[in-house]
């Protein structure tokens, strides 16, 4: 899941939590049964429509106002019936897989929802195959059957991971007389079945959200209304928090704000989960672009000092990584740190020299504003000038949405971003980045890239793809489309008058706010 989806995960491991100090008052309109919990976030929501977006903080949303026909319960890595009431594989061959619909579903305007709708919804993200969308996640999916509550798929390839897709964000069901088959809805609203009813929405501000009372699913009913608020970058996330703007803040407060976090903090529970959360550098690989040739690429890679960027940017909050696949997940493997230990100017040098490339390489870095990006763009770029090798312009742009079109353009060439998995599996921190028709909208395809992840997708035992997955590593190190930084936990900060902050994120993409209540 791009930003940072998605995104993952040593699902539900909450490594530390702390609830001490004497309750502070809240302002009046802020506590009580009869109000909406603030939930504070400093990611953005590039589009209500799932066809439209395949990032972090429209999934979180995604998650609370539709329903998937599975999802993941919190603590467990494997999906479960959501608005299916099962779910399986027909046959050996892993390319048929079939739901049965729950019963009784509505639309929160009250229209039954039918297994034509589910066909309808994954229909159309093939179709509108947005720039911004998760078509790249069903990359296998040929073809959707609708009959009575049975939702059959018909796969292109044995694909164990499906179940897994289908459980994510990308498998929002819509209701079908509300959202174009060819074309995104964009009237800013939102019709789906969750366990929360969408009002007042306003674009980078905030969004109100219902108990939804006709809800049936996996989750349990929602208790309060939520009005989720979006902060331009950490800062003012932080301050909305110190200013008690709101009684829940994830997604991110500043580095030193959660270096700082200790038992002794009053009116403050937190904790931190999970720890698969990554951000890479990616690199255009198009024609034109100065990052097409591969010394290039190479050469930055010789030269990033992940520890520092991990150390003074982070406050080592974050944990340098050589892999597009972080550790925690079965199949990762350290291919980055096996081919450049340490930054090195003479092995980048004599990359750029032997394949004739001129030094000072002229980059555009791009960068979105939100959380810590900039000074993380900016101290990338120091390293890589101080060589004397590149020449770098860090490009910053204020809107996410504007972001991603900007990349999908070709207009940097390279860009950071964030990812959370979508689900606990390797394939999805590979597939996803690499693969054809990637989403990372970079340029870049390759045959035994592609072969490999079909390979590692047919096997219904997952332990057996483990060999592949770190040849997959290995190609992606040689041929540098990205350039994995750093991996870091999942943290969630709450007043102490909030039960249930604990549930919200355990790093698998799913934003659980119906947890969240008044003490």
């Amino acid at each position: 899941m791009k930003s940072v989806r998605t995104k993952v995960i040593a699902v539900g491991l909450v490594i530390g939590v702390a609830a001490v100090g004497a309750w502070q008052l809240l302002p009046e309109e802020g506590r009580g049964s009869g109000t909406a919990l603030r939930v504070g976030t400093s990611d953005d929501v590039s589009s209500l429509d799932p066809a439209g977006a395949y990032d972090a903080g429209s999934w979180a949303l995604f998650s609370n106002v539709f329903q998937s026909l599975l999802t993941i319960k919190s603590g467990s890595g494997t999906p479960v019936p959501d608005a299916a009431s099962a779910c399986k594989f027909i046959g050996q061959k892993l390319t048929t897989y079939q739901c049965e619909l729950r019963p009784g579903l509505k639309f929160a305007g009250g229209r039954a929802v039918t297994a034509e709708d589910v066909k309808h919804s994954f229909d159309r993200i093939k179709a509108i195959n947005s720039d911004q969308g998760p078509a790249p996640l069903f990359n296998t999916l040929e073809s959707v059957k609708a009959e009575d509550r049975t939702v059959t798929f018909n796969l292109s390839a044995p694909d164990a991971t499906f179940p897994f897709k289908i459980a994510t964000g990308a498998g929002s069901i819509v209701d079908k007389e509300k959202y174009p088959a060819k074309a995104l809805r964009e009237d800013g609203k939102a019709d789906g079945s969750g366990p929360f009813t969408l009002g007042a929405y306003r674009p980078a501000g905030s969004v109100e959200l219902k108990p939804n009372p006709g809800y049936l699913g996996q989750a349990k009913p929602a208790r309060t209304a939520v009005t989720v608020r979006y902060f331009k970058d950490s800062a003012q996330l932080n301050q909305a928090w110190q200013d008690h703007q709101i009684e829940v803040a994830h997604r991110d407060m500043p580095p030193d704000v959660l270096a700082g976090l200790n038992p002794g903090l009053k009116d403050t529970r937190y904790q931190a989960s999970g720890g698969t959360e990554t951000r890479s550098m990616v690199f255009n690989v198009r024609p034109g672009s100065a990052a097409a040739p591969l010394a290039v690429r190479q050469a930055a890679a010789a030269v990033i000092d992940r520890p520092k960027v991990a150390g003074e940017v982070h406050k080592g909050t974050v944990t340098p990584l050589y892999s597009l696949v972080p550790a925690g997940i079965a199949g990762h493997s350290t291919p980055f740190f096996d081919s450049y230990s340490s930054p090195n100017a003479a092995t980048a040098k004599k990359l750029l020299k032997d394949a004739g490339v001129g030094a000072p390489v002229s980059l555009t870095l791009g960068v979105n504003v939100r959380g810590a990006n900039v000074p993380e763009a900016e101290e990338i770029a120091k390293q890589l000038q101080s060589t004397g090798l590149f020449q770098v312009k860090v490009k910053a742009v204020d809107q996410w949405a504007d972001f991603q079109k900007a990349y999908a353009a070709g207009e940097f060439d390279a860009y950071t971003i964030g990812w959370i998995a979508d689900f606990p599996d390797a394939d999805n921190f590979l597939a996803p980045l690499v693969g054809a028709d990637s989403s990372m909208n970079n340029g870049f395809s390759d045959k035994a890239v592609g072969d490999l992840i079909a390979r590692t997708q047919s096997f219904s035992d997952r332990a057996q793809a483990a060999g592949d997955f770190r040849e997959l590593q290995k190609l992606v190190a040689q041929h540098v489309p990205m350039l994995p930084l750093w991996q870091k936990k999942d943290y969630v900060m709450s007043r102490d008058a909030v039960s249930g902050a604990q549930y919200l994120s355990d790093g698998t993409g799913v934003w659980r706010l119906w947890e969240l209540n008044w003490l």
